[in-house]
């Protein structure tokens, strides 16, 4: 995210952005102000604004404590969902999971702490952390000027990690069974959430449904490493929940059959219209590398959403594709 989005104002969009996100049946529309609701009959979800990157953060009521699903950008932003909970139960917050390394799911953890919230993630997530943590904070505040390095969210800590299966000793009723998958999605590393009481799957980025997916890849030491042959068998590893309804990162929600069958067609076809791309730019390829790179990319968004005309938050594309379209593009 250094160089390959110099040539992008994300910076200045996401300053102007209006608070208005919210995810409606078929996808993310906007209406004034961040938005709350009941997902499910017991699953409520809060989904911040463009300026929060349109995140849902999940949480599950057990009548003795709440479960929190990822923790938004920024602290604002969780105090925000913290606001939203209390105005909806009387049930402390307990817990905070952190499904995957990304900043917009472990920014806002400190918030949920001065709550009494213990914030917990798998080892892989909380050993990634300070990698992200260090690239993503170059970028808000070296290249989109967004932030200065004083305003930038502190590092995220975790109180509590698990490696495998780990499930929440919870007071009240329900069940929440955390499982670090074994391959890696839209990040290095995914833990998904279970719970069995309302047969709801909480993923994280790893699904988008009815809207286009993050493909930077995950920051390994220091650079983007995008793996969608191994993203596809991490939504394979989602078919061993028959009957789920999967609730991703962005968009709306569907039963894990559906959604594991469109995620891989979108993977599949983002990859084919990437490699088309750079077969037609022949020795152009190079300017993908870039700080040339930026037109390159509004022409990919340009090509997503004609491919995917069904599909909403394009934007994603014009910010994330860099990740895949440099690894396509220098052949690794």
């Amino acid at each position: 995210m250094r160089s390959h989005f110099r040539a992008i104002a994300f910076g200045a969009m996401l300053a102007a952005a209006t608070m208005g996100t919210v995810v409606g049946a078929s996808g993310c529309g906007t209406s004034e102000g961040a938005h709350s609701r009941a997902a499910s009959s017991q699953l409520g979800v809060f989904t911040s604004d463009v300026a929060g990157f349109e995140t849902h953060s999940f949480w599950y009521d057990t009548g003795r404590e709440v479960v929190v699903f990822d923790a938004q950008f920024t602290e604002p932003w969780a105090r925000k969902v913290i606001a939203e909970i209390h105005a909806a139960t009387p049930s402390p917050i307990r817990y905070v999971v952190i499904t995957h390394p990304n900043p917009d799911k472990f920014n806002g953890a400190p918030a949920f702490r001065a709550e009494g919230a213990r914030i917990v993630a798998s080892k892989a997530t909380a050993a990634a952390i300070p990698g992200v943590h260090a690239y993503k904070k170059h970028y808000f505040v070296e290249i989109a000027k967004m932030f200065t390095a004083e305003t930038y969210p502190a590092q995220a800590t975790i109180d509590e990690t698990f490696e495998g299966d780990f499930s929440l000793p919870l007071n009240g009723e329900g069940r929440v069974e955390l499982h670090e998958l074994k391959h890696p999605g839209v990040s290095s590393t995914q833990t998904v959430a279970f719970l069995p009481g309302i047969g709801a799957l909480v993923v994280g980025d790893l699904v988008h449904v009815g809207a286009h997916a993050w493909l930077e890849g995950g920051i390994v030491q220091g650079a983007p490493q995008p793996r969608l042959d191994d993203w596809k068998l991490a939504l394979d590893e989602l078919l061993a929940y028959p009957g789920a309804t999967v609730y991703g990162g962005r968009g709306a929600s569907a039963h894990v059959e559906v959604v594991v069958a469109a995620q891989k067609r979108y993977l599949d076809g983002m990859r084919q219209l990437v490699t088309d791309y750079v077969k037609g730019l022949g020795p152009r390829k190079s300017e993908l590398l870039g700080d040339a790179a930026g037109p390159h990319f509004q022409v990919l968004t340009q090509k997503a959403e004609q491919a995917f005309p069904e599909l909403s938050l394009s934007y994603l594309i014009t910010f994330g594709i860099y990740g895949l379209a440099a690894q396509i593009a220098s052949g690794s």
